[in-house]
C-alpha cells in the first residue's frame, strides 16, 4: 500500500516537471496579451475522462468563450481551478480520495487523475413515518408487505459502491413507490449521505413520511355524449375505499380503452389529505364516433385475393348495445358473420348474439355453414372467456363425385366454452410469453350421412414465444383436437377438424390434410400439429425485417390410432409491421415431394 502511495505521488510530480512550471510564470507580457482557449486531455479510467472532459470548465472552454481569445490571467485562474473542481465531481461517483494534476505544454493541457479506491455503503437507515408504518404496526398484510419491499428493494444495500446518481434514484424510487401503493403524498423528512474518506466507506441515512393512505370515493365522470354512467362504473372493477394505486388506475384505463367505446381516457384523482378517505376519481373521456366502415383487401395462400367490408355501430337503436357486421368476398372463401352485444356490466361480462354464413371452397369439396349463437363473454387484458349455445348447420358437397352420393347436410345444437390466457410483452408483435385457447362442448347433431345422437368437442393451442442467444427469437406451437361420438353419429363438419395451410403445417394446402372418404379430403375426428420456429433480424439496419426457419408437423385424421403427422419444413421471411407481421414462407412438404408458398398480408382502409 505505502510504496503504491509513492508511486502515485512521484507520477503526479513528474508530470508537473514535465511541463507545468511554465504556465505559472506570473507577470510577464504574455500573460496580459490574449491567447487562443488550449486543447485539454483527461488521462484517467475511460468513464471518468469522459465525465471530466465533459463538465471540467477548461475542457470547455471553447463552448463557453465561442472561440474567442481570452486573457492569460482568466486561462491562469481556471487552470488553478481544475484539481478541485475535478474533485468535486469525482465524489459523485464515489470517489473521495482522488489525486489530480494538471501540467501544461503551451497551448495543451494534460489533466492527470488517480482516482483512488470508491467509497461503499457502510451503513444504511431507512426510517418510515406516517400511515404506512402505522397500518404496518397494526399488522395491516398490505402495509407490511409494502415495508418490507420498500427495505428490501433499496438499490444501494450495505457493501455497494456509492455513486451520487443511483443515491438520487434510489430515494427518487422509493418515493415513487410508496405514491403508486396509494400514498399519493408520501415526501422525505430528511435524507443524509456521511462519508467518510479514511474508511472509504458511507452511512446513508433517510427518513420517509408516507402521509395518508388515499381511498377511493365517488366517481367524476366527464365527456360522456351518447354513453351511459352506468357502463364506466361497470368498468372501474372496484368499490368505494380501495386504496388508490397506480395499478388500479391503470388498469381502469385500460378496461375503458378495451372496451372499444372511448378515443381517449384518462383516469386520476387529487390528493388532497382533507379527503383522503373519500378521494374523488376524475374520468375524462372523449368518445369513439358512433358508426364505423372498415374496407380491407389482403390475400393469402390459404383462401386467395379477399375484400372485406365492416360496420360497426357503438350505440345500435339509441341503446347500450354494440353492433358488428363484416361481409368477406374472396376467391375460395365468402363469408358474413355478425354479432350484436351489451356495453360492459358488472366485471366486464357482455350478453351477446350473433350468427355465420361461410361458403368454403376446397381442392375436392365445398362447405356451407351457418351458426346461430347466443352467449356471454367476459374480455380482459389477460383472459378472454365466451360460454354459449350454438345452432349450426353445415352441408357438404364431394366435387370429386358427380352425382350426389357424396352430398350431406347436418345439424347440430351445442353448449360451449371458450377460454383464452394471454402472457405476452407485446399483443401484436410477441417475442417473450404464451397464449393458451382451451375450447370444449357437447351437443347433439342429426345428419343425412349418420344417426342422431350426443357428441362432445375439446381443443386445446399453446403458442410459446421466448428470445434465444445471439440474437434469435423461438416460437413454438402444440395444437390438439378430439370430437367424441357413438359410431354412425353425424357431426357438422365445423365441429371436425382439417389441418394444413398458413398457421398449421406449411408445404401442405388449406384443409388439405384429413382423412380421406370418396376419394375427397373429409375432417376428421383427431387433430394434432406442432410447430418449431426459431427467426432473427436480417440486417441491423432493418431491425423490423427477420429470417426465419421452421419445422411443422401434424394432420387431421378420422382416429389417432395409427397416427402419422405430415412433415414440413423451410424458410421464411417476416416484416414485423405496427399493424402485424407480414410473412412469406417456402416450405417442403415431405409427404408430397414438392415446395410450397405461403404468404399473408392484408390491409384494412
Amino acid at each position: 500500500m505505502i510504496r503504491a502511495a509513492l508511486m502515485r505521488v512521484l507520477l503526479l510530480g513528474l508530470a508537473l516537471l514535465a511541463g507545468g512550471c511554465a504556465s505559472l510564470r506570473p507577470g510577464t507580457p504574455e500573460a496580459a496579451a490574449a491567447v487562443s482557449p488550449v486543447s485539454v486531455t483527461v488521462e484517467a479510467p475511460d468513464d471518468l475522462a469522459e465525465l471530466l472532459q465533459r463538465h471540467l470548465d477548461i475542457a470547455r472552454l471553447g463552448e463557453l468563450v465561442g472561440g474567442e481569445r481570452i486573457a492569460e490571467g482568466e486561462l491562469g485562474r481556471l487552470l488553478a481551478a481544475v484539481p478541485a473542481q475535478a474533485k468535486e465531481l469525482l465524489q459523485t461517483e464515489g470517489y473521495f480520495n482522488a489525486e489530480v494534476a494538471v501540467a501544461r505544454e503551451g497551448d495543451r493541457v494534460r489533466v492527470l487523475v488517480v482516482p483512488g479506491e470508491r467509497v461503499r455503503i457502510g451503513r444504511l437507515d431507512i426510517e418510515l413515518q406516517g400511515e404506512i408504518q402505522d397500518r404496518a404496526d397494526r399488522g395491516d398484510t398490505a402495509a407490511k408487505a409494502l415495508v418490507e419491499r420498500l427495505r428490501g428493494n433499496w438499490s444501494m444495500p450495505v457493501g455497494a459502491r456509492f455513486r451520487n446518481a443511483v443515491w438520487r434514484d434510489a430515494k427518487a424510487q422509493l418515493l415513487t413507490v410508496m405514491r403508486a401503493a396509494g400514498y399519493a403524498g408520501a415526501s422525505w423528512i430528511g435524507t443524509a449521505a456521511d462519508v467518510d474518506p479514511v474508511t472509504q466507506s458511507a452511512r446513508l441515512f433517510v427518513v420517509a413520511d408516507s402521509g395518508p393512505l388515499f381511498l377511493s370515493g365517488p366517481l367524476v365522470i366527464e365527456g360522456l355524449v351518447r354513453h351511459d354512467e352506468v357502463t364506466v362504473r361497470n368498468l372501474a372493477g372496484f368499490e368505494a375505499g380501495t386504496p388508490l394505486s397506480e395499478t388500479l388506475l391503470l388498469d381502469f384505463q385500460d378496461r375503458l380503452r378495451q372496451a372499444g367505446l372511448f378515443d381517449s381516457v384518462a383516469v386520476t384523482f387529487e390528493p388532497d389529505p382533507l379527503v383522503a378517505l373519500v378521494t374523488p376519481v376524475r374520468v375524462q373521456l372523449r368518445e369513439s364516433p358512433r358508426q364505423v366502415w372498415t374496407v380491407g383487401v389482403g390475400v393469402s395462400a390459404n383462401v386467395g385475393p379477399r375484400a372485406s367490408l365492416e360496420h360497426l355501430d357503438r350505440r345500435l337503436f339509441g341503446q347500450p348495445l354494440v353492433s358488428r357486421n363484416k361481409f368477406e368476398l374472396g376467391r375460395l372463401r365468402q363469408a358474413w358473420d355478425g354479432e350484436i352485444s351489451t356495453h360492459p356490466l358488472q366485471r366486464q361480462y357482455r350478453w351477446l348474439i350473433g350468427g355465420a354464413i361461410e361458403r368454403l371452397e376446397g381442392s375436392d369439396d365445398i362447405v356451407l355453414s351457418q351458426r346461430l349463437r347466443l352467449g356471454r363473454t367476459q374480455n380482459t387484458p389477460r383472459i378472454d372467456r365466451l360460454a354459449f349455445v350454438e345452432a349450426e348447420r353445415s352441408s357438404r358437397r364431394n366435387l370429386l363425385l358427380t352425382r350426389s352420393d357424396g352430398d350431406s347436410t347436418e345439424l347440430a345444437v351445442s353448449a360451449n366454452y371458450h377460454g383464452v390466457w394471454r402472457r405476452l410483452d407485446n399483443p401484436i408483435l410477441p417475442t417473450e410469453g404464451w397464449t393458451l385457447s382451451l375450447q370444449g362442448g357437447v351437443g347433439r347433431a342429426h345428419g343425412t350421412s349418420g344417426a342422431s345422437g350426443y357428441f362432445s368437442r375439446t381443443y386445446g393451442r399453446l403458442t410459446a414465444y421466448t428470445p434465444l442467444p445471439g440474437g434469435w427469437y423461438g416460437q413454438g406451437r402444440v395444437e390438439i383436437g378430439q370430437v367424441f361420438r357413438p359410431d354412425g353419429v353425424a357431426v357438422p363438419d365445423s365441429q371436425q377438424f382439417r389441418a394444413g395451410g398458413d398457421d398449421s403445417v406449411r408445404g401442405y394446402g388449406y384443409r388439405s390434410l384429413g382423412p380421406i372418404v370418396a376419394g375427397a379430403v373429409d375432417s376428421g375426428d383427431a387433430l394434432a400439429t406442432a410447430s418449431i420456429e426459431v427467426a432473427r433480424p436480417l440486417l441491423a439496419r432493418l431491425p423490423s425485417v427477420w429470417g426465419a426457419v421452421f419445422v411443422d408437423a401434424g394432420r387431421a385424421a378420422a382416429s389417432f390410432k395409427g397416427f402419422q403427422p405430415a412433415i414440413g419444413a423451410g424458410v421464411g421471411i417476416r416484416w414485423r409491421s405496427p399493424v402485424g407481421p407480414l410473412r412469406l414462407d417456402l416450405a417442403w412438404a415431405d409427404e408430397l415431394r414438392k415446395a410450397r408458398v405461403h404468404f399473408s398480408v392484408g390491409i384494412a382502409f
